[in-house]
């Protein structure tokens, strides 16, 4: 239930206190909603927690509007003087850019405001004469702005990919606010970009995170500048061109041995783990799919009834790893086994394969399943791969099974059901008396 989620009478009601960085802004001191939906109806508040957090989400982009609100105007008279500039034949140019022009340039503009008759016109002045600031906002407000810009980049993600986008741009922005200062992103400086590269390399020095790690974070903050300086023209430097760390190393997890799988996965260790978790990795197994695809899986989705039953990982409300990652599967084994139990899939994890993931790996860690650090769930899916290459599949069957983008161009249908039918039976372990 959620915090601001509260009872009053009969009914459930939202309730929120101003934080104080918004109490300048809203006066109310606490906000008060009614959900409209009556306890008697909703005992456990889930119904009505869910209404609470739709207000609170609209409550939240209120305040961050008050707050942006000047930036706001600025960014339209801005915007509104560029299309103005425009309509009368010119680029816009901020003023100090219009100094360095030639002189001949500068009296142009001057006297298509006099031969026009606007010389009397602010707005047709601001457009020619440059006046209108590039609007400009603080560090800390950098991901609201890049969320913002980039709606159409992320409008396939399903909820869980979106909050895993979200959260990692947001503590990006926020480490770097920490590092340098809260400052406008137009006084962004190669010194900024430094010290910031510099704090990841002390972390990376001290054993704290990996080079990878630090590289990827720079990276999101490079990005979002350029492409907030592109989309809201604010001609912003590449601060963090050529700052990346080197002696980043790719560190590939140890497949499991299929002895170690068939003793131990398929010998009952796993008893201990809640049922749909286990079965995901019974399905991972035989199949190679990634933990995402499978906690994605849907009744539709897994075809029992066929002459092959099969399931069909396909872009269905959350965006695939790869374009190459569309594709049919048969199910052997054990994978057959589980879903002919689970034919509706995996409520409890769907679009949630973090949890799934940090369940499992510590069920492993716990049991002795963990060979050794390098060993986690996804060495499941390498394992498999093994396999494969064992009994001399096709590199492009391979790459079929495991959704693994080729950068090939594409050639026909691809393999067929019945052929990956084939080898896989080959490499199916012997099924578990019971599951």
């Amino acid at each position: 239930m959620t915090d601001f989620l509260t009872r009053r009478g009969s009914t459930w009601h939202f309730v929120r206190r101003v934080p104080s960085e918004f109490a300048a802004l809203d006066r109310r001191g606490i906000v008060r909603h009614s959900t409209r939906i009556k306890v008697a109806d909703d005992r456990l508040g889930r119904r009505a927690s869910r209404v609470a957090d739709q207000l609170n989400h609209q409550l939240e982009c209120f305040w961050k509007e008050l707050v942006g609100g000047q930036s706001k105007a600025d960014s339209n008279r801005y915007e509104q003087a560029r299309r103005h500039a425009r309509s009368l034949g010119y680029d816009y140019l901020p003023h100090s850019e219009l100094l360095d022009l030639p002189q001949e340039k500068r009296l142009e503009r001057l006297e298509t405001l006099v031969a026009k008759g606007l010389t009397h016109d602010p707005a047709a002045r601001m457009a020619l004469l440059g006046t209108a600031e590039r609007p400009s906002f603080n560090l800390s407000r950098l991901f609201e702005e890049y969320e913002a810009a980039t709606k159409d980049e992320v409008r396939d993600l399903s909820p869980d990919q979106l909050r895993i986008w979200r959260n990692g741009r947001i503590r990006a922005v926020a480490q770097f606010v920490q590092v340098i200062g809260d400052k406008p992103v137009t006084e962004l400086t190669d010194a900024d970009a430094i010290d910031y590269t510099e704090w990841w390399r002390a972390r990376v020095v001290d054993d704290k995170v990996a080079a990878k790690s630090a590289n990827k974070d720079i990276g999101q903050i490079s990005r979002m500048l350029k492409d907030i300086s592109i989309r809201r023209r604010l001609n912003l430097p590449e601060i963090f061109k050529g700052l990346r760390l080197r002696g980043e190393v790719e560190k590939s997890r140890l497949p499991y041995d299929p002895e170690f799988i068939q003793s131990r996965f398929l010998g009952g260790a796993l008893e201990g783990l809640n049922e749909e978790a286990r079965f995901v990795l019974y399905v991972m197994i035989e199949t190679g799919l990634r933990p995402s695809e499978i906690v994605n899986l849907q009744e539709k989705t897994i075809i029992l009834d066929a002459a092959i039953p099969h399931v069909r990982i396909q872009a269905d409300g959350r965006r695939l790893k790869t374009g190459d990652s569309e594709r049919e599967i048969p199910l052997v084994g054990v994978a057959l086994q589980a879903l002919t139990v689970r034919p509706r899939g995996f409520p409890k994890y769907h679009d949630n394969a973090t949890t799934l993931s940090a369940t499992v790996n510590k069920f492993m860690a716990e049991n002795g399943l963990r060979p050794s650090c390098d060993h986690s769930v996804y060495s499941l899916r390498h394992s498999f791969k093994d396999r494969l290459v064992a009994i001399e599949a096709p590199d492009s069957l391979i790459d079929n099974l495991m959704g693994h983008k080729t950068y090939k161009p594409k050639y026909g249908r691809g393999p067929s059901l019945e052929l990956k039918l084939k080898f896989l039976e080959r490499i199916a372990f012997p099924s578990p008396a019971r599951l």
